[in-house]
């Protein structure tokens, strides 16, 4: 039976390192041109302490109401999480490649959002945590399924997956 379909939307990730600059208009109106200002948070005074105990939060996107792909319902949302044995799941069927080196730089323990999108009331629905490392997503090279990829060869998969855990 072909697994659900879920995507992956990028980093809402709280990076230790914080931003790099802020761009900010200069105070004459005249000028058009910008200026960037320091906000790396190991640099403000006010962040010092704080800067230490930031966490990585990645976004992981689902589609909660039914969607047919190639015939295959691939709605998958936290509801259907919970009701997985150990409430325990593989993230698969992720076919964008900047989704796909996302997946593949998480790390074990991280935390994710669990994020329902593309249905009548989108947004954050629970929190996960990634519970395996990145994997060949078998999706790839089964036929029958709406996420085949016929480029994708057995010792060389384009494609990975994840295991990931609600809490």
């Amino acid at each position: 039976m072909p697994r659900p379909r879920k995507r992956l939307a990028g980093a809402a990730k709280l990076d230790r390192k914080g931003l790099a600059g802020k761009r900010t208009k200069t105070k004459n109106p005249g000028e058009a041109s910008t200026k960037v200002e320091n906000s790396n948070p190991q640099k403000t005074s006010t962040s010092k302490n704080c800067g230490k105990n930031l966490s990585n939060y990645w976004l992981m996107k689902s589609e909660p109401e039914s969607r047919l792909e190639k015939g295959v319902d691939v709605k998958f949302s936290i509801e259907d999480l919970k009701a997985q044995p150990k409430q325990t799941a593989c993230w698969d069927g992720v076919r964008n490649y900047q989704a796909r080196n996302f997946l593949r730089a998480m790390k074990l323990e991280e935390e994710a959002l669990f994020y329902h999108s593309n249905c009548k009331e989108p947004g954050i629905a629970g929190l996960v945590k990634i519970v395996k490392e990145a994997y060949p997503d078998h999706t790839q090279f089964e036929k029958s399924n709406p996420y085949y990829d016929p480029s994708s060869k057995q010792d060389n998969p384009k494609w990975s997956m994840r295991s990931l855990i609600l809490f």
